[in-house]
């Protein structure tokens, strides 16, 4: 299956599972519409916004206009900067590659490309482009290759409004340089996602500093999945900063990885608590109730591992969700989420779940709730102690708190037996 634009939207929300546009890169811009950006190898739909260009001190913000055509005049007209800005070699070979692209891809430019940032970095010249076309104004990232400078993403900015352009860009065949451009508003950087052992995320953000109209950092290879992250003031989703050069990563050989099986179990006595049946309306956590260990403003894939919901009853009538959130080839962290009756789901307890587990999953709930087990297509029982076996039925269970031992029965007949609890 090749990529479209839910695909794209899907990689790029996947963390909450809620679309939350980020506003306009280039500074204030009002948020929704729809803009199209056109990659090498695919046309895809995304949400977008009219623009106007307006100088700002040290970069260049585009803000919403009321009507009309867009006027990015600073983008268009203001002298380019970069070291590479009065190499008149340079600047020509980016506009060719840039007229290939636009005659390739079928877009009606009017006038010349203006280059509007050429500089060097350590990945080789780099430069960002924006042109007037018959559809608004069209800007975009031009990278180096072995081959002389070749287009990436291209956004064409149209009248109606926009959720966010690309800032930055990866370079190098080990995309291993980020280049990020100033537009004239705070950016914040994050090389890498950590967890801690609460199992919720951790990110540390420097200030981006900038030096005529970009900065140039060195990370860590983005060849496999993405570490770092980009954000304006204050950090958060609705002010995270897309990356350019990313299409490798999130689908590689150009389609979309494999969705992850959805699994969701309701276990005896759901019932008595939720005022319908949560499986059959596809229930999730409230993102607030998760914000903790969700990556506020990275962009991951999947290892294609289950993403698990069971709903159930605590012993004490609170409503029980346990949810599953997996990035790129990290494991599973399963988080479990009590909520009284009329009040929010609360996140109590989390763990790793081992897919290549008898039992993938064990999680005991606090205020001795019990333990959740989980292990698809398997029979399972418990004891206490010494005790007989209790049946526990199949798929998924809340075992008492005092269970000291799980009999797991897969799909083949094979019977094991391990702690309740790690």
């Amino acid at each position: 299956m090749t990529m479209n634009d839910s695909d794209v939207r899907g990689i790029l929300h996947r963390a909450t599972d809620d679309l939350v546009s980020p506003p306009g890169l280039l500074g204030e811009v009002r948020r929704g519409g729809r803009r199209r950006v056109v990659r090498r190898r695919a046309v895809l739909a995304a949400v977008c916004a009219a623009v106007v260009a307006v100088p700002m001190a040290g970069g260049l913000q585009l803000v919403g206009d009321a009507g009309g055509a867009p006027a990015a005049a600073p983008l268009l007209d203001e002298p380019t900067r970069g070291d590479l800005a009065t190499d008149d070699g340079y600047l020509r070979q980016v506009r060719e590659a840039w007229r290939r692209q636009m005659k390739q891809v079928g877009d009606l430019p009017r006038g010349e490309p203006h280059v509007v940032w050429a500089g060097v970095t350590p990945a080789g010249p780099a430069a960002y482009v924006a042109q007037r076309t018959a559809h608004g104004t069209t800007v975009g990232f031009v990278e180096p290759t072995a081959d002389g400078p070749r287009v990436g993403t291209r956004t064409q900015v149209t009248d109606i409004r926009t959720d966010g352009f690309e800032q930055a860009a990866l370079l190098g065949s080990q995309r291993d340089v980020l280049l990020v451009l100033d537009f004239g508003r705070p950016v914040e950087f994050s090389a890498e996602l950590r967890y801690k052992s609460d199992g919720k995320v951790e990110r540390t953000f420097t200030p981006v500093v900038f030096r005529d109209g970009a900065a140039v950092l060195s990370v860590p290879p983005q060849r496999t999945k993405l570490t770092v992250a980009l954000s304006g003031t204050p950090v958060g989703r609705e002010n995270m900063i897309h990356i350019d050069s990313t299409r490798l990563i999130l689908f590689p050989d150009g389609k979309d990885r494999p969705a992850p099986p959805l699994v969701r179990h309701t276990l005896p006595g759901a019932e008595q608590v939720w005022s319908t049946d949560p499986a059959a309306q596809n229930f999730s956590a409230p993102a607030e109730a998760l914000a903790g260990y969700v990556d506020p403003v990275g962009v991951h894939t999947h290892n294609e591992s289950p993403r698990l919901s069971v709903y159930g009853a605590t012993p004490d009538g609170r409503r029980l969700l346990v949810e599953t959130i997996q990035y790129d080839d990290d494991p599973s962290r399963v988080i479990a989420l009590l909520a009284r009756k009329y009040f929010p789901f609360e996140a109590v307890g989390s763990t790793t779940a081992d897919w290549t587990a008898p039992l993938p999953v064990r999680l005991r709930l606090p205020d001795n709730q019990g333990i959740l087990v989980a292990a698809e297509g398997s029979a399972l029982s418990y004891r206490v102690g010494e005790g007989q076996w209790q049946d526990a039925g199949r798929n998924a269970a809340l075992l008492p708190a005092t269970a000291t031992d799980v009999r797991v029965t897969d799909v083949n007949g094979t019977t094991t037996s391990v702690p309740a609890a790690p």
